[in-house]
């Protein structure tokens, strides 16, 4: 069974899911469209994660300590242990990532499981970034990938 509970943060509202031993996916609320096909509620490891999560806003946590459960592909599971290994603060290529998998033609494939990802943020898909450097694409917009790696620099995000 999984558990789902709405949280308010700095980057706008979330929606955490978690079963019984792991968070399974964070969203972005964008809209007022929340998923109703499991039991809103909030448990125990939902609500530590969402104080890391204030403690990551915050700049006094540079990792997380929480199981995480992504469903995906073989492949998309290991790109995302791909992001997780990228520090705090630094990014990569689509290009490096497919490098550091084994498949380093696979650079659009690693672009599309960074896409997929569910777990953003606990899942550092916005430390990936284009081969010259520059913002690409990320569930949140750019706007909020921009934010999360200024966030990681130490310095201040201006709009």
């Amino acid at each position: 069974m999984e558990f789902t509970f709405t949280y308010s943060t700095p980057i706008g509202s979330i929606q955490m899911t978690a079963n019984e031993v792991a968070i399974t996916r964070l969203t972005w609320i964008i809209s007022k469209e929340i998923e109703k096909s499991t039991m809103e509620c909030e448990t125990a490891l939902m609500k530590e994660a969402y104080i890391q999560l204030i403690q990551y806003f915050r700049g006094i946590r540079t990792s997380f300590s929480i199981p995480l459960a992504p469903s995906g592909t073989p492949f998309q599971q290991k790109v995302w242990q791909a992001l997780l290994q990228i520090p705090y603060g630094q990014t990569r290529s689509y290009q490096q990532i497919a490098e550091t998998i084994g498949h380093p033609k696979a650079y659009r494939a690693v672009g599309m499981a960074n896409h997929q990802n569910p777990i953003g943020i606990f899942i550092p898909c916005h430390r990936v970034v284009g081969k010259n450097g520059s913002l690409t694409g990320f569930s949140g917009g750019i706007h909020l990938k921009q934010w999360l790696l200024t966030l990681e620099k130490g310095e201040k995000y201006a709009d």
